[in-house]
């Protein structure tokens, strides 16, 4: 198992915003159906109080299929609300030592 990141880039406010207003539980239910995968996911803002222009996953997977798998598979991706997304393994600095997410 790797640990793949998901970082996403919305498009702007006037598409994120109607989006997010009327399926983001679906988008929360995605992700809990999922968290033994999906580790921890998160909105991106450009500063405090600003809206959301992206996003950012942590998935523990086996393959890079599966985790563009489930990045496809989420609703905001879906209704089109991501403009683009990169996916990276990620590997932790050894200074940290064991990290559990």
């Amino acid at each position: 198992m790797a640990r793949w990141v998901a970082l996403f880039e919305d498009h702007d406010e006037k598409v994120n915003r109607p989006i997010r207003a009327e399926h983001a539980q679906a988008h929360f239910d995605y992700l809990a159906r999922h968290n033994t995968e999906i580790l921890i996911a998160g909105g991106l803002r450009p500063g405090d109080g600003e809206w959301y222009c992206g996003g950012l996953w942590v998935m523990e997977v086996p393959s890079r299929a599966r985790a563009i798998e489930l990045v496809e598979g989420d609703p905001y991706y879906q209704l089109g609300m991501r403009k683009s997304y990169k996916l990276f393994v990620w590997g932790k600095a050894p200074c940290y030592g064991e990290v559990v997410l």
